[in-house]
């Protein structure tokens, strides 16, 4: 049994050893609004909605080169002129982060590393009759896009680079480096229920709920062979938002029958990857 099509991703978290200056990207760069704080912790969202927890673990070692985790957090943008918007400030604010950009046909993006080092997507999504489907693969690819002809063609008048985002921002997905790609598709999609919608194997693999380009993209890039994470700064772990407690049960019974260990609650489930990145399932807010 698949994912329903309302399957969505919620709060992505991330450890961090400076929380202000991590926050400081993500707000004053991105532009995505604070929400709640505290001395060790940072809620950030759009619209009122949490996307980025950020933990203040100055304990934590970083992540080994070569580990399994985050690849990048991709912020999904509804409007090319907010994304445009967004583009020009974080390039402007934070001059050293940005990393390169693509034209994925699904999808128009650009990438950036926050300062612990984190990748960051921030993209726009091409309307899904444009998108090209063979044998049940989405077409996607990697050509070049000028990032200053996409601010000149689409950022929307002279507005302050500080002005809070203008309209909705989303997490559309989360990329994982991994440390083998049969582990991760038994995870991902027989466990959890992901269906398979680009499949590069050994080397990537993109699956989704619902028909859409991607939800969670794994690559073993640089970690092939990677075990499981001990704890260390980067990514946490993310929320998978799902419509009904029925979809719950489905995930539940295809966990138990994979053997993964896990806990329900009223929220929803807790559980990890088989590299220790920690997922929590729950019930998106009606």
């Amino acid at each position: 049994m698949k994912l329903p099509p309302e399957t969505r991703l919620g709060t992505v978290t991330l450890a961090v050893s400076d929380l202000a200056r991590t926050s400081a990207f993500y707000e004053q760069g991105v532009g995505l609004d604070r929400l709640e704080a505290s001395t060790d912790e940072v809620l950030l969202g759009s619209r009122s909605e949490p996307l980025l927890r950020l933990l203040a673990r100055p304990d934590l070692p970083p992540a080994p080169r070569g580990s399994a985790g985050l690849y990048h957090t991709a912020v999904l943008f509804e409007e090319r002129s907010v994304l445009a918007a967004a583009l020009q400030r974080a390039a402007t604010t934070f001059p050293e982060s940005f990393t390169g950009s693509a034209d994925h046909l699904v999808s128009l993006a650009f990438y950036f590393s926050d300062p612990e080092g984190n990748g960051v997507e921030l993209y726009w999504d091409r309307p899904r009759d444009e998108w090209r489907w063979q044998d049940g693969s989405v077409a996607m690819d990697t050509l070049p896009v000028d990032p200053n002809s996409f601010i000149a063609e689409h950022r929307a008048g002279e507005g302050e680079l500080d002005a809070p985002l203008e309209a909705e921002a989303t997490i559309g997905h989360v990329h994982l480096k991994v440390g083998e790609i049969p582990a991760a598709r038994a995870f991902y999609v027989d466990a959890l229920g992901f269906g398979v919608t680009v499949d590069t194997w050994p080397s990537a693999l993109f699956v989704s709920a619902g028909g859409y380009h991607h939800h969670v993209g794994m690559n073993v890039w640089e970690s092939r062979g990677a075990g499981p994470r001990e704890p260390t700064r980067g990514l946490h772990g993310f929320e998978i938002l799902v419509p009904d407690e029925a979809t719950v049960d489905g995930i539940t019974t295809r966990l138990e029958r994979a053997a993964v260990d896990f806990e329900r609650s009223s929220a929803g489930l807790s559980f990890r990857d088989p590299w220790n990145t920690n997922v929590e399932v729950r019930v998106e807010p009606t």
